[in-house]
This record gives C-alpha cells, structure tokens and sequence, in this order.
C-alpha cells in the first residue's frame, strides 16, 4: 500500500536546486547519512500479516508490533545491503501511515509509547558533518539524506498522528517533551531541504497542540538564532524556523510583551547583518519589511520617523540598480502610506523631490522613468503651490550650478593656456 503526502510538500518537491555549482572544482556529496551499522549478518524482520487481512479485536496488538518492527534502522549508504527486509521495513510504513489515517480506535493509551519510540529511533539521530560552510543554494546542490526512503514515511506517519482526531495531547505529552523538541530543533540543521520542510510541519502541528510547550519551543529558536548571529553563522534551517516564527507572530496579542520585544531587538534585528542573510531573506529587503510596518503604523508614530525614513527612500529611489529603485517607488501605490504622505506632504515633498526630478531626466530604465512620472503627478496633485515652487527653486539651483561648472571648466582651459605657454618659453620656442 501506499500512501500521498497531505499537509507537507510532495515527493514531487524534492529538490529545489537543480543547478550544480560550476565555480567550485570538489563536489558536495549527493548523498549522506549517519544511519549505519557495523559490518554484520543481515537483518531479518518476521514478515506479519497485514492490518486489514486480521479480524479487528487482534489489529491493536499487531499495530504495536509494526511499530517495534519499523524501530530497526537500516544501512542505506550500503546499497547493496538488506534489500529485501529495507523494502519489508518500507511497504509495512506505508501500511501503518494509511493505518493511522483512515482507522478509528486504534490511538489507544498503549500506542503512544511505541509511537514516539518508532519515530525517535527514526528520525534522531547525529547529522553529517556539513562538506562547506559555503553552500550556495543557487549553486550548489544539497546533501540528500540516504535513508530518506523510511524517514519520509515515518515524518508522514508522526504528522497524521499529531493530525489524528483521536490525537490525545493529555497523553501525548508524558513522551513529546522538551527533549523531544529539543532533539527535533537539532534536525533542522539537516542539509537536506525536504527534511527541513516536513520539521517545519511537524513543529508546527506540536506548537498548535501542546500549550505548555509554547514558551519553551519559542525559547529555543530563540537560542538557536542567537548562535548563528553571534558565533556560527551557520545553520540549515533558520528560513524555516523563520517561517515557523511568522505564523507564531501573527498570533501574539497586543501590547507586546517584554520578551517579543527583546526578541525583535537582540535576535531578529541583528539576523540582518549575517554574511549568510541571502540563503534565508528575499532580496530589497529592507524595503519589503518597511512596507510592512508602514501598513500598521499610526499617523502619530509615522510623523516622529518622516525624515530619516524618506532621506532613506530617497537614496533608494535613486540607486542605479533598478530592482532596489522599482521597489523604492512602488510605495505609492500602497493607499494607506499615500494617505500619510497626503497629510504630511510639505515635509516629505522637499526630502525627495530633488531625487525624483533628476532620476525623471537621467535614470537609464524606462520603467523607473515612468514610475518616478506617477510619482511626480501625485506630488503635484497633493501639493500644487509647493510643487511649483520647488520646481522653480530646482531650476534655478541647477542653473547656478551649470554656471558655476562653466566657469570651473574655463578656468581650467586659462591654467592649461597658461602652462602650455610656460612650457614652450621654457623650451625657447616662444620669446620669454
């Protein structure tokens, strides 16, 4: 039997980065796994008869003991090895995750045990050394997990149980402990992008059920983050704790407390400055995350922030680099922050009508033109009488400034006369 991922991505997802680096002459390894076993004889599972095939008042006892079963771990960087009982092990994990979906009754007191001691012996597990600390994600590929055949299958099995309507977080909380999440936070430094993406699920669904693991799980991201910004500066899983956080954050009441504050200071600020930001932050973004504050800003706070923040949007409107410029301008089309530009527009108006006007004139994207046009429109619109006066006091400041350089220039043309003729009653060609 088999089964299809519902919550996490698809199998179909695996590998977001198809691209094998070209600038780098040693290649990561496609594939790595601390899931081994010394030289030995082979294993050997007792083949069991099917769930469906026993009457039901005898599956809660062999649904215990698949579980035990699924517990030996296989050597999958052997490919050779236990071929035969490596597919026993996988065709018996996909029965247990259509099991555990479509079976009622079957989350007794009994199973919860065995269901955590299946998973841990799973899916913990000491992660490979990292081959560079330099992995590029456009670039490079990732490390695939071997043994990820049954480590898939048993992330799906421990999702539809947290899933599980029958899911008794009273009970499931004596074995998913803090050195559960502990152990489970450590995983997602795994290079292997599809591990990472199902940990996020699974972390979420344990966030959503446990209350009194809420702070502590919160506690530890937090830990996690605080090592890579001031001593690592690696981990393979901050985009997705990142993640995580997002949907956490979303959910905080208001006002804030000291510790979300304190988070945001010491750990999500200073997150900006990592070399490595690029692996787990969208480009422009700075200018993205402002949007996002603008939106919730009050009229109060925006006119205490107006000066430093449109000097800033100005140097950004006139970077040469279009994509930073585009996202700069694209504020106004946001209706919210138009209105507080509307209202305290005779001081935002003379911050960025200089940047504007000569970008109109010089920028080398069309489509920046044609965006800072917009612009300029909605300023004359909001503020004709000052418009009109900045305008004139631009022109007239340009003029001054095309007369100054021309009067530099002839200057510099009466030095260079002047040396040239030195130079020639010098060398005696003209009479001194």
């Amino acid at each position: 039997m088999s089964s299809a991922p519902t919550t996490p991505p698809s199998v179909d997802k695996v590998d977001g980065f198809s691209r094998k680096s070209v600038r780098k002459a040693r290649q990561k390894r496609s594939q790595s796994s601390s899931q081994f076993r010394s030289q030995g004889k082979p294993i050997e599972l007792t083949p069991l008869p099917l769930l469906k095939d026993v009457p039901s008042s005898e599956q809660p006892e062999l649904f215990l003991k698949k579980l035990q079963q699924c517990c030996v771990i296989f050597d999958f960087m052997d490919t050779l090895s236990d071929l035969k009982m490596k597919e026993y092990k996988r065709s018996t994990l996909n029965e247990l995750v259509d099991y555990i979906t479509i079976s009622r009754g079957c989350l007794t007191e009994q199973t919860y045990p065995e269901v955590v001691r299946m998973v841990s012996c799973n899916i913990f597990r000491t992660l490979p050394p990292s081959d560079s600390n330099e992995f590029d994600p456009e670039e490079d590929e990732p490390t695939l997990e071997a043994s990820w055949p049954h480590l898939q299958l048993v992330y799906e099995f421990f999702i539809r149980f947290l899933e599980s309507q029958e899911f008794q977080p009273s009970i499931a909380k004596k074995y998913i402990d803090q050195k559960f999440v502990l152990q489970l936070l450590e995983l997602f430094d795994s290079e292997d992008p599809r591990e990472r993406d199902y940990l996020k699920t699974v972390l979420h669904r344990i966030y959503g059920k446990f209350l009194g693991l809420r702070a502590f799980i919160r506690k530890q991201i937090n830990n996690i983050f605080l090592r890579f910004v001031y001593e690592t500066e690696h981990f393979n899983g901050v985009a997705e704790l990142l993640e995580i956080l997002g949907s956490i954050i979303n959910g905080f009441a208001l006002p804030l407390k000291a510790e979300h504050k304190q988070f945001l200071v010491k750990v999500l600020i200073p997150l900006h400055t990592v070399r490595s930001l690029s692996l787990f932050h969208a480009q422009v973004m700075f200018l993205g995350e402002l949007e996002e504050i603008l939106d919730v800003i009050e009229p109060s706070q925006f006119v205490k922030i107006q000066e430093p923040l449109f000097k800033q949007i100005a140097k950004c409107v006139s970077s040469p680099h279009f994509q930073v410029a585009e996202r700069a301008l694209y504020y106004w089309n946001n209706e919210y922050i138009m209105s507080l530009i509307e209202e305290n527009s005779n001081v935002i108006l003379p911050i960025m009508f200089s940047s504007l006007y000569r970008i109109s004139k010089e920028h080398w994207n069309p489509a920046i033109v044609a965006l800072v046009y917009n612009v300029l429109k909605a300023f004359m619109e909001m503020n004709s009488t000052m418009f009109d006066e900045l305008t004139a006091t631009y022109k007239s400041d340009r003029q001054r400034e095309k007369k100054k350089e021309k009067e530099r220039e002839e200057l510099w043309k009466k030095l260079e006369d002047l040396e040239l003729k030195r130079g020639l009653r010098r060398d005696g060609i003209i009479p001194t």
